[in-house]
């Protein structure tokens, strides 16, 4: 076994790991450390039949994801104040961790535990028999879990967003909320363009605004979507009250000092990131692969409870893949056609597939972007914070998203996209058909998949539709 980059699987990793700890390897040191079989062993079956990056940084953000609930459970032992953030990718945990003796979790994030799991926990049966079955969104797993308090301790504060959000969520959570969880609720409205104003959604580079009317005030929002500024301050309104919850539950003041620090600190986990993102999928031969890329992506969203660690294992990504970018070593075919992705997949192993059939991934869009983008640092600290929840994808006109996948498209050079429909999500039904049309105008080959939960019994199918992309875009 040598530190050549490499994809390696679960049973070899035993022999990769002993390794890494004889050769004094610093991914063996976190209190989190070990071998990644103990995950497995400890019901996370689906490692079984995934191919890991054989780097020590890669087995840090692996055991970093896979030990969250422990985490969890310890800060509730040691008497912090949990959060959790509902329904928020990349907002509310911002403000949480701003607080020294708060810690923010995504319990939405369970809708991955059946596939993790291999359908062992009963979270969706649970689901089903409280009324919320298959036709929902796979975050009906949430549901379960905190109907039988598995996989995180229970929270200290639920927060909610509400109003422009997905309608499989809103149904869910408000089950939650009749089972007895208390939730505070706080409202995104429906982003939209100001009136008078004729351009697409989002602002020209530097924020100018074509074909500019007399009418709302607008206001670029990060990632370059624009809204009324009275939507700004109806968000900002809202997030207070967010902020006097978490200020009452930590017992101490969340002042403007303590929130530009959190600001800060997001921001530079997000500059990791996006040189991240840059070289992991621009440069060739691919230095890292989609498994690890999705992984780090979903940090952005509350750090994996932990925001101090959360950098230190980006920037160990982020040094390794420097290396082997200045070495030009990777771990797939030079000639790998270049995929952006749209949406999620609940099953992990449909990223190992890609690069199987001769893909790279080469860009995301998990319905998080916004989480991914810088909060402006030059303004006060809940201003920039409402234009940041603001950004949300989900929260604005399906044009404005597929606008920036487009956008993103060109910046990573992708060859193609495939958008997958996340089974019995409402949102995607009007969505996947926009965003679509849109990237055929681009130029740009793409395929609509659906992915179940586990992908083993639909893999051929999956498999040929993925390969036709691929061979269209060498075409």
């Amino acid at each position: 076994m040598t530190d050549r980059p490499a994809q390696i699987t679960l049973d070899q990793w035993d022999a990769r790991y002993d390794q890494i700890a004889a050769e004094g390897g610093g991914a063996t040191y976190a209190a989190y450390a070990g071998p990644l079989r103990r995950h497995e062993q400890g019901g996370d079956y689906r490692l079984r039949h995934l191919l890991y990056d054989n780097s020590p940084a890669a087995l840090r953000l692996w055991n970093f994801l896979l030990t969250e609930e422990e985490r969890l459970r310890r800060a509730a032992a040691e008497g912090k104040k949990i959060v959790g953030a509902m329904k928020d990718l990349g907002t509310v945990p911002v403000m949480a961790f701003s607080l020294p003796n708060v810690v923010a979790f995504y319990p939405d994030g369970a809708w991955w535990v059946p596939c993790i799991m291999e359908m062992s926990t009963i979270d969706l049966r649970i689901a089903d028999q409280l009324g919320i079955d298959e036709s929902f969104c796979p975050v009906r797993a949430m549901l379960g879990a905190f109907a039988r308090g598995a996989h995180f301790p229970r929270p200290d504060l639920l927060v909610c967003s509400a109003g422009a959000t997905c309608d499989d969520f809103s149904s869910i959570s408000q089950r939650l909320a009749a089972m007895g969880f208390p939730i505070l609720w706080w409202e995104v409205p429906h982003r939209r363009r100001p009136d008078g104003y004729a351009s697409c959604g989002t602002a020209a580079p530097g924020g100018v605004f074509a074909e500019a009317a007399p009418g709302e005030e607008p206001v670029v929002l990060p990632g370059g979507f624009v809204a009324p500024a009275s939507q700004v301050r109806t968000v900002r309104a809202e997030l207070d009250r967010v902020r006097r919850a978490m200020e009452s539950l930590a017992g101490r003041p969340l002042d403007d000092a303590m929130l530009a620090e959190g600001i800060r600190q997001a921001n530079r986990f997000r500059r990791l990131l996006d040189e991240l993102r840059v070289l992991a999928y621009t440069a060739r031969p691919c230095p890292i692969g989609a498994l690890e890329m999705l992984i780090v992506e979903m940090l952005a969203i509350h750090f994996c409870s932990d925001r101090g660690e959360a950098i230190a294992v980006a920037q160990d990504l982020l040094a390794e893949v420097r290396r082997r970018v200045a070495a030009r070593q990777g771990v797939l075919d030079e000639r790998a056609v270049g995929v952006f992705w749209v949406n999620p997949v609940a099953d992990l192993k449909a990223m190992n597939l890609l690069e199987q059939c001769g893909g790279r991934l080469c860009g995301t869009e998990f319905l998080f972007c916004h989480a991914l983008d810088e909060i402006p640092e030059d303004l006060p600290p809940m201003e920039a914070l409402a234009r940041a929840a603001l950004a949300d994808p989900m929260v604005g006109p399906a044009a404005d998203r597929a606008e920036r996948i487009v956008r993103d498209c060109k910046r990573f050079g992708a060859q193609a996209v495939v958008i997958s429909r996340i089974p019995g999500a409402s949102h995607c039904a009007g969505e996947s058909t926009a965003i679509a049309r849109a990237v055929r105008s681009a130029g740009l080959p793409v395929v609509e998949i659906e992915v179940p939960p586990i992908c083993d019994s639909l893999q051929p199918a999956i498999r040929t539709r993925l390969q036709a992309l691929i061979e269209s875009a060498k075409m």
